[in-house]
């Protein structure tokens, strides 16, 4: 493959350059398709659960009856050691929720079965344990710091009426949770992103899955990934409109200000995540008091892509979706953090697989070689 020369400006690094064969899934960037294990996205929005797609990257197939069954069992020990509890309660008032998450995750596999292996096993123990209480972690955290006591897990609800409940304290309708389910399989995986690969290169060094998904979340922190639904969300509220919403774009295209939810290093067409998700914000907009959060999202896609020519990727309407079903704006990364672990967890147990470390070069731009003064 031709390599641009050292001194050449991209925006994305490494933009097409392949770093390791995966199975785990696919993007067509011109027909606007993404697969899991070989299944179109839509098709798994439309009849998957979470449970179910998190299983399938994990073992490469959907579950059977009895699998289903026991995953779910698996995926029902949802509550917190003691260290993490006591992290959490110590630290509410003064962590973020994405710094909380990162150091949360370190602690739950203190003193773990399987702690440093890298076997498949020790691998799919761990995934499987930071799946299902990663999100009891960002309930109780959220409670805390409002000054409400935690709701415990229920095992006998599923993964994402569980969560809404035990962040809110009040049981969702069918339909919300539902929404939520649909949200979390399209943020579940998404090829070699910024994340995933920072997840493989800690893989790749021997470390477990667990160090490779806390390293993760801390890639997935910044505004330029997953951070990028949350500025959404606050470029929103600033316009406050869809009637205001137009000129504010305009403004800030001529000040060349950073729009976050356009645009993506691989998608040249729309982002399948993004149709299903502007779906589901108009659905959720009917009928409601307040601001029109889908009306001022669609007025900012229409308006970008007449004066750009960008589409809308996955972070543009899942702010409004998550606004809608309750979800603080700066929960948005952490609940992603909480779907993308299934994800992160496959690439990881691949690289396990086949490991050889992952070292790039760097083309040095510095001084030349040169005596030490006297």
């Amino acid at each position: 493959m031709t390599q641009p020369p050292a001194t050449a400006k991209k925006s994305v690094q490494l933009s097409g350059v392949v770093v390791a064969e995966s199975a785990v899934s696919s993007i067509d960037p011109d027909a606007g398709v993404l697969m899991y294990r070989g299944y179109d996205i839509a098709d798994l929005a439309e009849r998957s659960t979470y449970e179910d797609t998190a299983y399938l990257l994990l073992h490469g197939e959907l579950p059977s009856g009895a699998e289903r069954e026991a995953f779910a069992r698996e995926l029902a020990e949802r509550d917190l050691p003691a260290a993490t509890v006591g992290l959490i309660d110590g630290s509410a008032s003064s962590a973020t929720p994405m710094d909380m998450l990162r150091t949360a995750a370190s602690t739950l596999s203190f003193g773990a079965a399987g702690q440093g292996a890298t076997d498949r096993d020790s691998g799919l123990t761990a995934a499987t344990r930071l799946i299902a209480q990663l999100p009891t972690a960002i309930a109780r955290h959220h409670r805390r710091r409002q000054g409400l006591e935690p709701v415990d897990p229920d095992a006998s609800l599923g993964y994402s009426e569980n969560f809404l409940a035990m962040l809110t304290g009040k049981s969702p309708s069918e339909r919300a949770a539902r929404i939520f389910d649909i949200a979390m399989i399209l943020h579940a995986e998404h090829e070699m992103n910024a994340s995933t690969f920072t997840a493989r290169v800690v893989a790749g060094t021997g470390g477990d899955l667990t160090a490779a998904v806390v390293a993760a979340i801390a890639a997935l922190s910044g505004p330029l990934h997953g951070g990028a639904n949350t500025a959404a969300m606050e470029l929103f509220e600033r316009w406050g409109s869809p009637e205001a919403t137009p000129a504010a774009v305009r403004s800030m295209l001529g000040n060349k200000e950073k729009l976050y939810g356009f645009g993506h290093p691989l998608y040249r067409a729309y982002d399948p995540r993004a149709v299903i998700l502007k779906h589901l914000s108009e659905e959720l907009s009917a009928n409601r008091d307040g601001p029109n959060w889908y009306a001022i999202t669609d007025a900012a896609e229409r308006t970008v892509f007449d004066e750009k020519g960008l589409f809308p990727n996955v972070d543009l309407y899942s702010a409004s979706v998550y606004r809608y079903l309750g979800i603080p704006t700066d929960l948005f990364t952490p609940v992603f953090a909480a779907s993308r672990t299934a994800g992160w967890a496959a690439h990881v147990l691949e690289q396990h697989a086949d490991n050889k470390i992952i070292r790039p070069s760097a083309a040095y731009v510095g001084e030349p070689r040169r005596a030490y003064p006297t």
